[in-house]
């Protein structure tokens, strides 16, 4: 009743978000602006600085005092984000209601990513967004998402030292070269401090769990203006607690869904033949009697199983095939948010060499610690990609002998010394002297060894810059960077293959009673797997500007320059031995060299009409390169009112994992068989709508997609124009409204095909069809893994485990929509000030265009392997209302989701792609139930007191009226049901946090 009342609530507000965003538009405008005030705060904080009142805007390289280039900018100033209370680079970025699928959050934990966090800009992936800082380049992340999509973490960036974030939210590879299709995002750090200034902060959620601790100091010296120099150094340290699925309560915590109507995915309460901390066995032969591995195939000669250990359990069921207990592993293990912990050092010097030259050296160090529990490992698993099917303890499945000796070699031979009959083996004495027929088929999970990993990263950036100017009128700047990204996995609970044969031959492990096994075994069954892995940039980066001559509106200004850049990426194998069980074999290695020249012009050919153009080559080692042009304008008839637009082309090139001839990668995708499959494994209903019949292996499960790099691949390349206006009818209140369209071809793909070569698999009547039928679909696809054989119905088609799929390039993408952005800032009294802001993004479509039809994704779960189970949203939006009254301001920040249809394209076959609810990715009796995720909004208070110029406290409340994340059955069962990139905060629920800051 209470899961109801709660949805009857969230209705509720469901129903006022778009009446709520509506009226924002229309009257006060959300804490990211790129109307006039965005310019004005950008001017602000550089006066504030003690420079001029020029500043170089993201995607131009001409200082101006006219901030509002032809291409539209978002500026989260660091006033904004304090009034909504985010305290991390990650969470203001990825809030910008632009960044869209593929977007990456701490809380997804289970994919290539774990730990990290990403922007996606328009939904073009991780890899389609630059991110810079202060202008320059940083180093990628050392794994890559979903195996091949390289991006720079948000975690590893100080928040304490930002001044502003400028989102360009267009493309401009013609400034910056790779990777800036959807747009770019440039961190603007503090250039002077003078003082010491500091920060703290502490909060809980309502529920006593998700902890939060933040602090931060900065010490500066030298006035920059008087004396010709600055020095600061700046620490940070963060933690956030964790918290649990079991914590959350219903839905979030299971994967059973029959009590509303949906599927009971939870297998582990209800079947003999799943992994689980309660052995399950049954007699079966054995073919070879010094390998546990050599268990029969097919359905054990007695459908009956017994419980090992079953007096310890706490609620047991009763089937035809025996006795289980009763558990929810999702409730048991997972987590949704893991334990973070973050802190940085850096430092900054700058200094007046002459009164034309000015120089700066920065450095900084950053550590970002994630600690991430999961299920423990199953005893029962496939062999690790690229290891010989022999390894595999599912097939044709793992048993206990009859026999146990202290050598674990030749135990059935009476001559061995100290052998002994198998006391986790109920038929062991019965088949003491007919030991191959008398073997234990086990399922198993091993409880008694937690599981999870420890991921380190390390991020050391340095950067040193000359600029000044010479005789004539020219400007000039030299930059260097060099950055570095130390990353060390530590993976806990995973079993090694040779010891668990070792130790189930020798007996050492007790499966009767876990709770008996010491530490040392435990410890020799599951060795800590430590990989280090890491990536590096440097590069020189240099232009000179120049005004040449005098136009109507203003002079023609000139900007030419190169650059000359180094990559290198070691994401090494955390398998490469193919030893360990459930640990993945991914892998990236390569490095290049960069070289490129650019230019840029900024032409007011008129007083009312400024025309830009701009254009790079980039050279890459590897044998390519590419032009980049782009050209824009900027036409103001009056002096409230301009129109702008921009047409660009770009590039994205391969990635280190998509191209490098040594890397690889498994990745895998939450699947349901589909009915005529089921029907064949006793399933029940029709082809076209069907329930599992109870049999565990029509259940959802992981399909993987075996991929190795491809040293042909070419860039892909991307054609985006974008128009709009910007509107000042008073004062007080400005608007901005731009169209983009970006088209995006010759995508890097990592088998276009997929759904076809799945299609074709289960649509076979045997494995050798089925085989043929996925070599059919095209040349890079074959059949890699098939699970073990269905012990209900052996001679059936078994499940498909791993599909080997090409990189190719192919297909195109096409996605547009429109940003809509308004600020008011009404001054009522000389103390008093209201300040409203909104911003909202509408995707008209994100279309991907493929050999057999189009696959339509904005507003559906689409695409879903590029966002992992969570979707394109068709409307994003925040909004954020302050109201200052003398030294005391609250500010309401309320952030929109829009609701997703639960289908997907990308996992049909076509030709005729659907988004209709008889498509829907969650099958349940009636596919209309769980067709939508529903709309999601949250609201985060914040309340300051400015007790004099030194000292402030503040109070913020995040999610203020406790909103709960909606339901999303068709997820990722590594997030069931919830969307973890769109409604993270309707996981954690209300938090309270308190904090103080100084400056003297």
């Amino acid at each position: 009743m209470q899961f109801q009342n709660r949805s009857t609530a969230a209705s509720l507000r469901r129903g006022a978000a778009p009446f709520a965003l509506a009226l924002a538009l229309l009257a006060t405008p959300a804490f990211a602006q790129d109307a006039q005030t965005g310019a004005q705060d950008a001017q602000a904080a550089v006066a504030e600085e003690g420079q001029d009142d020029t500043v170089v805007v993201t995607g131009s390289l001409f200082r101006r005092t006219d901030t509002e280039t032809p291409s539209p900018v978002t500026v989260l100033t660091s006033e904004n984000l304090e009034r909504a209370g985010i305290t991390t680079i990650a969470d203001a970025i990825r809030s910008i209601s632009a960044d869209s699928a593929g977007s990456i959050g701490t809380g997804f934990q289970t994919g290539f990513s774990a730990g990290g966090s990403a922007v996606s800009l328009r939904g073009l992936g991780v890899s389609s967004t630059l991110v810079l800082v202060d202008g320059l380049r940083s180093t990628n992340f050392p794994i890559n998402d979903d195996g091949h999509n390289a991006y720079v973490d948000l975690n590893s960036i100080p928040f304490s030292l930002v001044d502003r974030v400028e989102v360009l939210k267009d493309g401009a590879s013609s400034t910056y070269g790779a990777d800036a299709i959807g747009g770019v995002v440039n961190l603007i750090l503090k250039k002077q401090f003078n003082g010491v200034a500091g920060t703290v902060e502490g909060g809980i959620a309502e529920r006593g769990d998700a902890s939060h601790l933040r602090a931060d100091l900065t010490a500066g010296f030298g006035d920059y203006e008087s004396q010709g120099w600055n020095f600061y150094i700046n620490g940070e340290y963060q933690r956030s607690g964790r918290v649990s699925n079991h914590s959350r309560g219903f839905p979030y915590n299971t994967q059973d869904l029959s009590s509303i109507g949906g599927i009971d995915n939870n297998s582990a309460d209800q079947s003999l033949t799943v992994n689980v901390p309660t052995a399950y066995v049954t007699r079966v032969s054995q073919g070879d009697l010094n390998n546990p591995l050599s268990g029969q195939t097919g359905a054990p000669p007695v459908n009956q199983y017994q419980a090992l250990g079953l007096s310890n359990c706490a609620s047991t069921f009763t089937i035809a095939a025996g006795t289980g207990c009763r558990y929810d592993l999702t409730d048991m293990y997972r987590q949704l948010q893991p334990l973070q912990e973050r802190y940085s050092v850096n430092g900054r010097l700058s200094v007046r060499v002459s009164d034309n030259i000015e120089a700066y050296v920065t450095g900084s160090f950053s550590r970002s610690d994630v600690s991430i529990k999961g299920i423990p490992s199953a005893i029962r698993q496939t062999q690790p990609f690229g290891a010989a099917p022999s390894v595999a303890s599912s097939n044709p499945g793992i048993v206990l002998p009859v026999w146990i000796c202290p050598s674990g070699v030749n135990c059935a031979d009476p001559a061995t010394p100290g052998r002994t009959l198998n006391p986790n083996n109920p038929y062991a004495a019965a088949y003491a002297a007919n030991p191959a027929n008398g073997a234990a088929r086990i399922y198993y999970l091993f409880g008694d060894i937690p599981a999870g990993s420890e991921r380190t990263n390390d991020v050391y950036r340095f950067s040193a810059g000359l600029t000044g100017s010479f005789e004539g009128g020219w400007d000039w700047r030299v930059e260097g960077v060099y950055a570095r990204d130390e990353l060390e996995i530590t993976q806990h609970g995973l079993i090694n293959i040779a010891a668990l044969r070792q130790a189930i031959n020798t007996g050492s492990y007790n499966f009767v009673n876990p709770s008996l096994n010491s530490q040392a075994v435990r410890d020799a069954l599951s060795p800590d797997k430590v990989t280090p892995s890491f990536s590096e940039m440097y590069g020189v980066d240099a232009s000179v500007s120049k005004s040449l001559f005098e136009l109507p509106g203003g002079p023609l200004q000139l900007a030419i320059g190169g650059q000359v850049r180094h990559e290198k990426l070691e994401n090494n194998n955390q398998n490469a031995a193919l030893d360990t069980y459930g640990l993945t074999t991914a892998s990236a290695f390569g490095q290049h060299t960069v070289s490129a020249a650019y230019f840029e012009i900024d032409a007011p050919i008129l007083p009312i009409l400024d025309v830009t153009a701009s254009g790079r080559y980039d050279h890459y080692s590897e044998g390519f390169s590419h032009f980049s042009p782009k050209v824009g304008f900027k036409f103001t008839p009056i002096k409230q009112l301009a129109v702008r637009g921009t047409y660009s082309q770009g590039f994205r090139a391969p990635t280190f994992a998509e191209s490098g001839p040594r890397s690889q990668y498994a990745g895998f995708v939450t699947t349901t068989p589909p009915c005529n499959f089921q029907l064949a494994h006793g399933g029940t209903g029709t082809t076209a709508s069907c329930t599992s019949g109870g049999n565990p292996y029509n259940l959802a499960y992981s399909l993987g997609r075996g991929v190795a790099g491809n040293p042909d691949l070419e860039p892909e390349t991307s054609r985006s124009f974008t128009a709009g206006v910007i509107f000042q009818p008073v004062k007080w209140l400005s608007l901005t409204a731009d169209y983009y369209n970006v088209k995006k071809s010759n995508l890097i793909v990592a088998g276009p095909d997929i759904g076809r070569a799945t299609s074709a698999y289960f649509g076979a009547a045997n494995l050798a069809a089925a085989q043929a039928a996925v070599a059919a679909v095209g040349p890079g696809y074959s059949v890699h893994t098939v699970d073990g054989a269905d012990p209900l119905f052996p001679t059936a088609l078994p499940r498909v485990l791993i599909i080997n799929v090409p990189y190719v390039n192919a297909n195109y993408a096409i996605t547009s929509g429109i940003d809509v952005a308004a600020t008011a800032t009404i001054p009522f009294s000389d103390d008093v000030k209201f300040t409203s802001r909104v911003e909202v993004t509408h995707v008209f479509n994100y279309d991907l265009h493929v050999a057999n039809g189009v696959q339509k994704y904005a507003g559906t779960f689409g695409p879903y392997d590029l966002s992992s189970g969570n979707g394109t949203p068709n409307w994003r939006g925040n909004w954020q209302n302050t109201l200052e009254y003398g030294p005391y301001s609250i500010s309401l920040t309320t952030y929109y989701v829009g609701k997703i249809k639960a289908v997907s394209t990308d996992q049909q076959a076509g030709p005729n792609y659907t988004t209709a609810c008889s498509a829907a990715l969650y099958r349940s009796a009636d596919l209309n139930q769980f067709c939508y995720v529903n709309s999601f909004i949250t609201s985060d208070l914040n309340a300051t007191m400015k007790v004099n110029d030194d000292f402030s406290f503040w109070i913020n409340v995040k999610n203020l009226f406790d909103a709960r994340a909606p339901i999303a059955p068709a997820a990722y069962a590594s997030a069931p049901n919830f969307l973890t990139t769109w409604h993270f905060p309707g996981l954690i629920g209300r938090q309270f946090r308190a904090g103080a800051s100084f400056r003297f």
